[in-house]
């Protein structure tokens, strides 16, 4: 649902032909002939379903939505089976799109973002693990509900770290209205907006299934950028090489995606409390990597 969503997106506004790749064809090709009625009149594009990987060949952007089963209770439950997964779809991949801007879906995504990487050895700065994005609009929608205002009122709200229970809001950046947010709200608060954010999927599947249409526009957003040559500051699980004082691991920090298509890992002024909690978070993906 994830990746038909992204689809629908791309399609819809135009953004470039695009391949629908499945496991199962007939999925693929149901999926295609849905969304090619929303690609507008005055559009060349084109969607196509397929279960065949040589049909990506040459593809600028690769978006990697897949899965082996879902989870339940915690992003790591089938952790095992997403690596050898995303570790044959990296070898295709390679095969065929080796200049490809690859976004990764798939959770727990920073453990899959770093083994993605050192199958194919790709570029870090060509593999990016989208979550990070979709945590700070939960960040954003929070603040905004505690402080009654509207989200366009709150800005850097960014969540950093692990896509999952040991991510870390960064209450020191987040603004409402210009205005730091800790001259607004107590440690009380804090603690239950930090909450909120890391169960939001927990919660979310007490209505539906899973998460679909944030991730879907945070996905987007970054493939639009690629393909339109377009500046875009977001976090984004990435493979740090001294960054923040972390090495051979795969998190959320911020980047800055430049008109050229380049990575920029940018900085941020951590509160010691934070940094702390992002040294506890580095560690914490460091030992689901190590339990493979």
């Amino acid at each position: 649902m994830v990746g038909s969503s992204i689809a629908f997106l791309c399609a819809s506004n135009s953004l470039d032909d695009i391949i629908l790749l499945n496991r199962t064809k007939n999925k693929a090709l149901g999926v295609a002939l849905d969304i090619s009625n929303a690609i507008p009149k005055n559009s060349d594009n084109t969607i196509h379903g397929t279960n065949d990987f040589s049909e990506i060949k040459n593809s600028d952007v690769v978006v990697i939505t897949a899965s082996t089963g879902i989870y339940l209770k915690n992003r790591n439950e089938i952790i095992s089976s997403q690596v050898e997964m995303i570790k044959d779809i990296g070898k295709e991949i390679k095969r065929y799109c080796p200049s490809a801007k690859i976004l990764i879906i798939s959770n727990p995504i920073d453990v899959l973002t770093y083994f993605f990487q050192k199958e194919t050895n790709f570029s870090r700065n060509n593999v990016l693990g989208i979550a990070s994005s979709l945590d700070s609009s939960r960040f954003r929608y929070f603040l905004s509900k505690e402080l009654r205002v509207k989200q366009t009122q709150i800005s850097d709200a960014l969540v950093l770290g692990e896509h999952g229970d040991s991510m870390i809001p960064i209450f020191s950046n987040a603004k409402i209205n210009g205005k730091n947010v800790l001259e607004t709200i107590n440690s009380k608060q804090k603690e239950d907006i930090t909450k909120q954010i890391q169960d939001y999927w927990k919660v979310l599947r007490n209505f539906k299934s899973r998460s679909q249409f944030g991730i879907a526009k945070n996905t987007y957003d970054i493939i639009e950028s690629i393909i339109k040559n377009q500046t875009l500051s977001i976090p984004a699980s990435i493979l740090l090489e001294g960054e923040f004082d972390e090495k051979d691991v795969c998190m959320g920090v911020p980047i800055k995606i430049t008109s050229q298509g380049k990575i920029e890992i940018q900085s941020v002024d951590f509160d010691k409390s934070e940094q702390e909690l992002f040294k506890k978070s580095a560690q914490t993906i460091r030992n689901n990597i190590k339990s493979v």
